[in-house]
This record gives structure tokens, sequence and C-alpha cells, in this order.
């Protein structure tokens, strides 16, 4: 089965060159392939109540299709009727004709008292960009009660509300229990609001065979070949040298917890540079981390990978230290204060290989730089939504509202491979193409969870490999060892970053056995 995400423009592309070479109706399908998969969800037995709600548009063709078929094979199937019923498509005005026509039940209102197996919502597809209103937001919201009391809800292509490419709840919007969706995955089904509101996914390709598309889903089988293997005939120098920059005064443990996330990935050596003024002698848990002073570490010539920005904090030797690890030009993570001071100073994006003229005054800019800009050939910026803002100098609410688009301009802005945390991570290349993970779950929602991800990541392109496969690896994989601790019951509530690096390291020298979701 393909995971290649599909725009709406897209989608509407495909659908055009379809009709172009074939009389064949896709809504027919479409609602044909609707109607055996709520079979399913009824458990197949006969005189199952069902509701169909049906909406104005191709959504709502397919779900007249679906009523047909459904009420055809013995269910008990209502549909609502919202808007104006008109149908381009052959198939709709088929379906409609033979529900009426046999007597099935048609309204305009879902009834207060009823009861049903199922609920299928046909109100919107991909083509909604604003929020539903009057009788249709009313409708949602009592498809959503009805889940709550424990209605199972089907919803066709992407649930009523939310907008197919970026995910985004554009008002009241349907919460699925399984989401069908048809010709390719959205994008919006797997991140934002999405991840809450589409339950299950499944897709039905309808006979298409799709083109290319620059946007994946990141799953197991896309990352399981990437696991670096190891010779008998190895030694620590086979592996490489992660350096750990970061943990001023009262910060220490974002930097601790990098280090040891990449201590875990199995490079060579790990030394942690504090920047704070007192260096710890080692640390207790994991000894095998060499903890210098943070200037010792950046200047270590035998480095082949570099983090930086993990609780680093913003005081006067952070812009030096930022400054000095531009500087090595080795393959490298920025993350946190790091993302912030390049926000801040426009000599810092300039030595990414780019001008940044977005970019406000802010942090100490003096220190010195190389003179003409590096543009990198490993270089991963790993931002939650907050410091993705201020890099774009826009609001962390419209990053919010595209998180691909977003992602996709950090990328070509920094020439580098760009990590947009949060529900649906983003993983984002400066060709275009991007990546939408699928592991994870709402455990990782604490303190740290970010650092472990940046010292995963580090310790991969230690390794030699590139920087979009170590982020594409490492993401997936911090993501899959959440669930793996969700599985042994150790989350969502009270996950702790510490956890979910020791289920990574097993998943890693298991070849990932857990399954996606």
């Amino acid at each position: 089965m393909s995971a290649s995400l599909y725009t709406t423009s897209e989608i509407r592309a495909i659908e055009t060159a379809h009709a172009k070479k074939s009389r064949t109706s896709l809504m027919q399908k479409a609602g044909a392939a609707v109607a055996k998969l709520a079979q399913t969800l009824v458990k197949k037995k006969k005189g199952a109540a069902i509701l169909v709600l049906a909406g104005p548009g191709n959504n709502g063709g397919d779900a007249w299709v679906a009523a047909a078929a459904l009420k055809k094979s013995g269910q008990r199937v209502s549909v609502i009727a919202l808007g104006e019923q008109k149908f381009t498509d052959a198939a709709a005005k088929t379906a409609h004709a033979a529900f009426v026509r046999g007597k099935g039940n048609v309204g305009k209102e879902i009834p207060r008292d009823a009861t049903f197996d199922l609920v299928i919502d046909g109100l919107f597809g991909i083509g909604l960009v604003r929020a539903p209103s009057g009788a249709f937001a009313n409708a949602i919201s009592r498809i959503n009660a009805m889940r709550a009391a424990g209605t199972p809800v089907l919803a066709i292509d992407v649930p009523s509300g939310l907008a197919a490419d970026s995910g985004v709840a554009l008002g009241e919007t349907v919460m699925a229990d399984h989401t069908i969706t048809f010709l390719g995955f959205k994008p919006g089904l797997f991140t934002s609001h999405g991840k809450d509101c589409a339950g299950e996914v499944h897709l039905e390709m309808l006979g298409v065979a799709p083109p290319e598309s620059q946007g994946a889903l990141l799953l197991a089988d896309n990352v399981r070949h990437l696991i670096p293997a190891r010779a008998q005939h190895s030694h620590k120098g086979t592996y490489g040298n992660v350096g750990i920059i970061g943990g001023a005064e009262g910060m220490a443990g974002a930097a601790v917890l990098a280090a040891r996330a990449a201590l875990f990935m199995g490079p060579g050596k790990v030394f942690l540079g504090i920047s704070a003024k007192d260096v710890p002698a080692f640390d207790p848990l994991n000894p095998e981390v060499m903890l210098r002073k943070a200037d010792e570490v950046i200047a270590d010539e035998n480095l082949t990978a570099l983090a930086i920005g993990m609780g680093l904090g913003t005081d006067k030797s952070a812009p030096r230290l930022v400054a000095a690890a531009l500087g090595r030009k080795l393959p490298m993570v920025l993350d946190a204060d790091a993302l912030n001071l390049i926000a801040a100073t426009p000599a810092f994006a300039a030595a990414l290989g780019t001008n940044n003229k977005n970019s406000s005054a802010g942090a100490d800019s003096r220190a010195k730089m190389p003179e003409t800009p590096h543009q990198y050939l490993s270089l991963v910026l790993t931002p939650h939504p907050g410091e993705a803002a201020r890099l774009l100098n826009v609001t962390v609410a419209q990053v919010e509202e595209d998180r691909v688009t977003s992602a996709l301009a950090l990328a070509q802005r920094f020439n580098a491979v760009v990590v947009l945390k949060g529900a649906g991570t983003i993983i984002a290349a400066d060709d275009g193409h991007y990546f939408i993970n699928t592991s994870g779950n709402p455990g990782m929602a604490s303190g740290g969870m970010g650092d472990a991800l940046s010292g995963m990541i580090a310790a991969f392109m230690a390794q030699g490999m590139g920087a979009l496969n170590a982020a594409k690896l490492a993401v997936y994989l911090h993501g899959a060892g959440a669930d793996a601790c969700m599985a042994h019951g150790m989350a969502p509530h009270g996950l702790t970053a510490s956890e979910v690096i020791f289920e990574a390291r097993m998943l890693l020298n298991s070849g990932l056995q857990h399954h996606d979701h």
C-alpha cells in the first residue's frame, strides 16, 4: 500500500485525469467501499441501524451511494440530507433515486431520541476551507455527542470540519473512530488536529494508480533499512564521536538527556560540553558520557557530529558558543536556544548559507563568523512551533495553520532538513520533499523529549548517516519508543524522556518490531 501524501489540488488533478480516460465512476466505487467498511464495523449483522449524513458536495454523493448499498443489503438506514442535494455524478443521482423510490428514511435533522449502531459522516470533503455553520455545525455537534455516548463514527474522505491539507479543525469538526479516504492519504489526517479527529485511517485507491508525490507518511518500513549495520571487525572509532553542547546554569538536565539519548543510539563516543561555569566530573547514571567544558568539546578535532542548543540559554556565552559551533562545519543538529539565537542574529542565519532578511536584531551578532556563508552538507533544525515562528518571523498560530508549508519554508530558508515537532512531526527537506511521522503518542508532551530527539539525530549523523535519513530514523524511533512504553502501561500519563530512550534502543536492536498504528 502506498504511503504517499496528496494535497487537495493533487487529488483534484488525479480525479480530472481519470475522468478524461475512463467512464468508470469513482463515486460508485467510493460509495461501495464505504458501505463495505460500514458492514464490517457493524459486524455484518442484518438490520443494523445506520445513520448517514449527506452534504451538498461529492462527499454527499459518496454518502448516497453508500446509503443505497447498505439499504439494499438489509440494513436500517436513515439519511440526513443537508444543503442542496445537487448531483453532478450519475452514480449519486441513481443512488439517491433508488433510496427515495424504496421509501428510504430521509430527514433534515438528526432525531433526538433515536439510537444507531453506526454514524457515517458524509457532510464535507477535502474542499472545505471555512468553518461549518448553521445546520451543518449543529449536525457535527450532534455526531460528536452520539460518539461520546458510545456510537462509532465513520468519516468519508476526511472528518467534516477538518482541513485536508493542514489538519486544522476549522470550527466544529467530526471526531471519527474511522476515516475511509480515497486515491491517496491526505496530510491533514496525520498532523495537527487530524491526529485526534481521524481515528483509524483506511485507504481505498479505487483502482487508480496516482503519480508520485512530494510527501509521504513515515512508517517502520521507511526506516527499517536505515538502521546502521555493525561489523564484527570494528572498534569505537568506527562509529563516530558526538559532541553535545548545552546545559547553562540550572538547565544541565537538557544537555545530559541529549547526551544519554545519543549514547544509546550506538556512536563510539559521546562528549558532553556543559556551558555552565561548573562542570560535573561525570554523569553518575551513564559514566560513559565524557563531560568537558563546552569550548573544549566544540574545538575537538575528532568530532564527527555536533548538536547544540539543549538548555544552552541566551546569556553572553551562548552566542559565542553558537558562532564557534557553526564555524566547525560539522554535520550538526541545531535545537532550542541555538535556534532562538539564529532567529535573533542575522550573522548566524548568514552562516547557514542564507540571507535571512526577516530576522530581527537581538542577541550579540558581533561574534566572529566565517567570512563566506557555509552550505552545510548535513544540517538538521529541530524547532517546536514557537521556535519555528521566531525563525520565520511569524506567529505560532500561522505556523500551526499549515505545519507542512511552515516546515518546507524553513528547510528552504536554511538549506537544511527541518524537524517540526508536534502531533504528527513534519520532516522537511529543502528540495520540497516531506514526511509526516506516524509513531508517538500524547505521553510525549513532557519535558526533555525534544532534547532526547536531538541527541538521537546527532548520534546517527556521527555514524555517517545523511541529515534526512538520520532525522527520519531518529524521529520514527523516538515515537516508537514512546509507543512501546504505552504498550507497557507507562503512557500516556507520566512518561519521561529517559524511559523513551531505553525503549528506543530496544527497538533499534530488534529492527523496529513495534507495529505502526
